[in-house]
């Protein structure tokens, strides 16, 4: 059962409720007021003994409270804690110290990479597999802060013995995009799924026969234009701060899907992963520097 509040700030959401808690729901609710900001950093199991209860407790304790596990609650209780600085970003004050941004900004994108693995559809994960290891080409599309996501995407999938490009213009994305054809795979990434040009694009390329992947929001505009959709949920307003857990969820979403491909081609194949590998080996300076 949600606890009602008429905030939407999770602590003093706790405050409003704590006489309706239970007794060990109450002992979770005095740890977490009592230092909120230890407790962004705490596991599961580290907050159960803290308030002397079970990890089961604890789990209980975050759902009343609307959250979908213990890695959202830690999310939504880190956002609580600060208004945010404007163009940087929702988990940091402007006065805060190096030690202090370094800790929010670390336990913010560890909390929003569990909850994103725990949203992630395995079956899903497989289609976009398939899809990729068929693929005739593929492209990897992404704007702004998701351009470099793209080009990371090109730098782990051309291993794959398959073409493989990727674009931050929009007039080649375009042009790339009106020539597909049936086989090919191209692979738009976007936090918000709201650009018109990369939502516009990915129905041009599915009109040329292309499968089109989106990692994106779900339902968002982008997401109605896709062949096929890994829905990435992030509590992060791009309009307003900085990417930053976005972009690492992304990232990581490609890796999973790089690892997919990797193990579907089979033990053979990493015969030829091994050859690249080893190709680096000339350009390597030895692990120790020598001793002067």
């Amino acid at each position: 059962m949600t606890l009602p509040s008429q905030s939407s700030n999770l602590l003093e959401r706790i405050r409003d409720n704590l006489e309706q808690l239970n007794r060990s729901e109450r002992k979770v609710a005095d740890v977490i007021l009592k230092d909120p900001q230890s407790a962004t950093r705490y596991s599961i199991a580290a907050l159960a003994q803290a308030a002397s209860v079970s990890e089961p407790t604890v789990n209980r304790f975050c759902r009343s409270f609307d959250a979908k596990g213990y890695p959202d609650f830690k999310l939504q209780l880190a956002q609580s804690l600060a208004s945010g600085t404007p163009y940087v970003s929702r988990s940091v004050e402007i006065d805060d110290t190096a030690e202090e941004y370094t800790q929010k900004i670390f336990t913010t994108n560890m909390a929003c990479l569990d909850a994103a693995r725990q949203s992630m559809d395995a079956s899903v994960i497989n289609r976009a597999v398939d899809f990729l290891i068929q693929a005739k080409q593929i492209s990897f599309l992404g704007l702004g802060a998701s351009g470099p996501v793209a080009m990371d995407a090109q730098h782990k999938f051309f291993r794959f013995n398959i073409p493989v490009m990727a674009y931050d213009d929009v007039l080649m994305m375009r042009m790339m995009a009106s020539v597909a054809n049936t086989g090919d795979v191209i692979v738009i990434i976007s936090y918000t799924g709201r650009t018109r040009e990369l939502v516009e694009i990915a129905k041009i390329a599915r009109e040329s026969g292309a499968t089109v992947i989106g990692i994106t929001a779900p339902n968002s505009y982008l997401a109605k234009e896709c062949s096929l959709t890994i829905d990435v949920i992030v509590q992060e307003d791009t309009d307003i701060y900085m990417p930053m857990s976005s972009r690492i969820i992304h990232l990581t979403v490609l890796d999973v899907l790089a690892t997919g491909v990797t193990l579907k081609r089979g033990v053979d194949f990493q015969k030829h992963l091994k050859r690249i590998k080893e190709s680096l080996q000339a350009s390597r300076l030895p692990a120790s520097p020598p001793k002067s």
